[in-house]
């Protein structure tokens, strides 16, 4: 690659000592050569999502999620289920995500996710994949993997040190660059 590889890493949760957010932190370490992954910390500064908002100038936080999605070349998500569905503060980050229509916005870009949900967040997933598919984004299906992840086997540094989880992770991050190239929007 003749530039460096941005994969926008997008936590569902905000909890202090997320599975979800140990998984993408993990990710960011094992970003293969040739490519970072930038974890997004915004997610508690979003404002809740408001149509009349959705305008010049936008919500600084609104403006920062923005301009990060349209910095990557593409999206990998790990987020909790509750009460059966998307956490409301990782709908909410969604939800501002579909009125962008500048380039290299949600629409069309290479995504996946980490479902790192022991009891796998059905639900969750289901609802994200049908948000994605309505902004038309481009799902790497082979890139979309389940990797149970327990409390237990984050680290100090709030990642997971376990070669069970980390595989699975690397594998993810390879299959999602990979499906990018050959993406319509990919680099």
């Amino acid at each position: 690659m003749d530039r460096t590889f941005r994969i926008l890493l997008i936590p569902g949760s905000l909890r202090g000592r997320s599975t979800n957010v140990a998984v993408l932190r993990t990710a960011q370490s094992l970003a293969p050569a040739g490519s970072t992954g930038l974890l997004f910390e915004g997610l508690a500064d979003l404002p809740p999502f408001n149509p009349d908002a959705d305008a010049e100038p936008l919500p600084p936080a609104v403006a920062d999620l923005r301009g990060q999605i349209r910095g990557s070349d593409a999206l990998l998500f790990s987020a909790p289920e509750y009460a059966g569905g998307l956490p409301g503060s990782f709908k909410n980050l969604l939800d501002w995500t579909v009125g962008d229509d500048q380039v290299g916005s949600i629409y069309e870009k290479p995504v996946a996710w980490i479902n790192a949900s022991p009891r796998g967040a059905p639900n969750a997933y289901e609802s994200l994949r049908k948000v994605l598919g309505y902004v038309k984004a481009d799902i790497v299906e082979s890139a979309c993997v389940h990797i149970p992840v327990t409390e237990v086997l984050i680290n100090d540094e709030g990642q997971i040190s376990d070669a069970s989880v980390r595989e699975p992770v690397s594998h993810s991050l390879t299959e999602l660059i990979r499906g990018a190239a050959g993406s319509p929007s990919g680099p």
